[in-house]
């Protein structure tokens, strides 16, 4: 223990007070555990040796005691527990060390379910990972129908559910249910549950309003104890239904991930045996799981990119002090097609101030705005917000055929047509009529902001504002300073930017910035791959192993393959070299095709007949080893050009703007583990030890 101890050193200590609370009912005496690391809710519950040591002496404490009628456990307010302190794991350098800390989870949270008298887990907040297996080592649980996450994310990030989760909780709701909260939700972008559906799935098994939670649940918990409500639950099935949903599950995660992380594939096997295993089997082989995993370059891989959406992105490098920011009272949106309405709605919701969109027409504007108000109109039927807010979101967002509307407002965004002379020519029309310190962004996606804003009396004001489609799903803003833009514009962008809940990455004016400048890199490889002779679907069976959100040519197909040309045109035109202007892919543009595959996802005859020829195929070992040396080519010259501060920034903008997934860390922690740094660029992206086991 003292190795691990000076391992998790830095360790916030999530405390386990004890209270006893007299039960209603003549049910007796409940010892409460409150666990509490001291913090608020910014800072929530985790679990360390220390405060697993915690947990076990209150767990000591109420075992020797004869006078209990049971034992609970809940949190400090709005939080539960979030599971086990990670901190420490890349600090771990042995197996044996690794096997301990599966080892201690284990012997403390399996007490809860050991214990002469029922235990009760009150879920009254957040819970993911070891906080929901805390629970599932108890005898009952209780949830807050308000709790908004609810999870086991641990082969999100490269881990199993290695305190009970991979074998309590199949055999407490079947292995269909449990696999969702296993496999199928983190593998979703880490997607949560809410509390009304922890207790519908069955894991807990009452549910009661956030206000008078925990008085519900000890009344209730009273009446369970003293025999006048029995919990029942429905029996299990460990025959069929359970072999065929792990071999469906089994199905879809080869689909998705190729064999390329090895955490979902453990966690399949773990529930597929935890059907005929004893407990203590079970637990064995989670201890195990967790120590093997725990060793592997792809946890650190997921580590490093968890910490990267967590701090770095709350801290972008290079940002400008945050008292420079001017402050907006009201948003202007050039355009009123679908980016524009995406922009008006977010902004508006957001930042709450009134939106006003223009367009060339009233046919056009009258769609834009018509779009933003039936997006509001879709959230209040969802019950996402209530009725008066959607009036007041509504009553934000308005139309205007003149830009005169946007006198008085203090950020103004364009998203207009990708062509320069139509971006100028706008910029120039709002500055017009706008304040010499009204902000103007540009949404474009590779176009010279410099270029853009040359022409104007106040070039300095105007700067990069590029958002992911859809605009309220991906997280990422790239936030690109023009040669002129000067520092209050980019400290009040920054502001704009955590202020619409986007993860910002300052971004130097380079062609196509990051995340299109190196998905197009991989395209083209991929492409010129196809136009020297290699047949598609060889082409886009070489990038399994990476286990990428999509494969190239159904990103181009989401992308639009005609918005792909246009940016590799920019960068042809920046770097012709590098990036080659496919003839047959310029022909597959003209054709008005799509993607390269029809609703059935067979690939398209006419597709196929356009990029055939050629008379040097490749194998697709030989695709994916030109496609990662390219990778690693334009990302050291992006590094050497100063396009961002560090690789981290290029990982997270792979991460937030591209979906890459944890387990590949962005992109340069696998390019360094599988020696293509090294060969391309000369030595690895990022120091031993950030994103590998050393």
């Amino acid at each position: 223990m003292s190795g691990i101890n000076e391992i998790f050193s830095d360790e916030v200590v999530t405390h386990a007070r004890v209270r006893d609370v007299k039960l209603p009912h003549g049910a007796g005496t409940l010892a409460l555990i409150t666990l509490d690391n001291g913090f608020d809710h910014t800072k929530p519950n985790t679990f360390g040796p220390a405060g697993l040591a915690e947990l076990n002496a209150a767990l000591d404490a109420v075992a020797e005691r004869d006078d209990l009628a049971a034992v609970g456990v809940t949190g400090k307010p709005f939080i539960f527990a979030v599971g086990a302190d990670l901190k420490g794991v890349p600090l771990i350098t042995s197996r044996a060390d690794a096997l301990a800390i599966g080892k201690l989870g284990h012997d403390v949270f399996r007490r809860l379910g050991e214990l002469t008298v029922p235990s009760f887990a009150f879920y009254n907040g957040a819970a993911m990972g070891g906080g929901v297996e805390v629970g599932l080592n108890c005898t009952y649980r209780t949830v807050s129908r308000s709790i908004p996450a609810f999870a086991l994310p641990e082969t999100f990030l490269g881990l199993v559910p290695g305190w009970g989760g991979t074998y309590l909780l199949p055999n407490l709701i079947g292995a269909e249910k449990a696999l969702k909260l296993i496999i199928e939700n983190p593998l979703a972008q880490n997607r949560m549950i809410k509390g009304q559906q922890v207790f519908d799935l069955g894991i807990a098994d009452a549910v009661f309003d956030g206000a008078d939670f925990l008085e519900e649940s000890l009344s209730w918990a009273a009446r369970v104890i003293t025999g006048e409500l029995v919990v029942e639950r429905p029996a299990v099935d460990k025959g069929e239904a359970w072999d065929n949903a792990v071999d469906m599950a089994g199905f879809v995660l080869e689909g998705k991930l190729h064999g390329a992380a090895p955490a979902p594939v453990r966690a399949l096997e773990l529930v597929r045996e935890a059907k005929n295993r004893t407990r203590d089997e079970g637990f064995a082989a989670e201890d195990e799981a967790l120590a093997d995993l725990i060793m592997t370059d792809e946890l650190r891989a997921g580590l490093y990119a968890f910490d990267l959406t967590q701090k770095r992105a709350k801290r972008p490098a290079g940002a400008p002090d945050k008292a420079l920011a001017r402050k907006i009272t009201k948003v202007g949106v050039v355009g009123a097609g679908l980016m524009a309405g995406q922009l008006a709605l977010l902004f508006a919701q957001r930042l709450e101030v009134p939106v006003v969109m223009t367009d060339l027409d009233q046919a056009r504007l009258d769609k834009g705005v018509a779009y933003a108000h039936g997006e509001v109109d879709k959230l209040a039927k969802k019950g996402r917000i209530n009725a008066d807010r959607a009036n007041r979101l509504k009553a934000l967002i308005r139309g205007s055929l003149t830009k005169d509307a946007f006198s008085d407002a203090d950020f103004v965004i364009e998203a207009v047509f990708e062509e320069m002379s139509v971006k100028q020519k706008v910029f120039a029309e709002v500055e017009a009529v706008v304040s010499e310190t009204c902000v103007l962004a540009t949404n474009t996606s590779s176009l010279s902001i410099s270029e853009m804003a040359s022409k104007l009396e106040h070039p300095e004001r105007v700067v990069g504002f590029h958002f992911f489609n859809p605009v309220a799903v991906l997280p990422l803003l790239e936030i690109v300073r023009a040669d002129r833009t000067d520092d209050a514009t980019l400290a009040t962008a920054f502001a704009v930017g955590r202020t619409l809940k986007k993860s910002c990455v300052l971004v130097k004016d380079a062609p196509a910035f990051v995340v299109n400048r190196v998905l197009l890199r991989l395209m083209a490889e991929f492409i010129g791959a196809v136009e020297e002779g290699t047949p598609i679907d060889v082409a886009e069976r070489a990038a399994a192993p990476l286990g990428l959100p999509m494969s190239p040519f159904i990103l181009m197909g989401l992308v639009g393959p005609a918005i792909a040309l246009h940016v590799n045109e920019t960068l042809h035109g920046a770097f012709p070299e590098r990036f080659p202007v496919s003839p047959k892919f310029r022909r597959f543009v003209e054709s008005g095709k799509s993607g390269v595959y029809l609703p059935d996802f067979t690939l398209d005859p006419e597709a196929v007949e356009i990029f055939k020829g050629g008379d040097r195929p490749s194998t697709e070992e030989q695709v994916l080893q030109r496609a990662l040396e390219g990778l690693a080519q334009e990302i050291r010259l992006m590094l050497d050009e100063g396009v961002v501060a560090a690789a981290e920034d290029i990982d997270l903008c792979l991460i937030m703007g591209a979906g890459y997934p944890f387990h590949l860390g962005g992109i340069t922690p696998y390019l360094d583990r599988t020696g293509v740094s090294a060969k391309v660029a000369g030595n690895n992206f990022l120091s031993p030890g950030v994103a590998s086991v050393g």
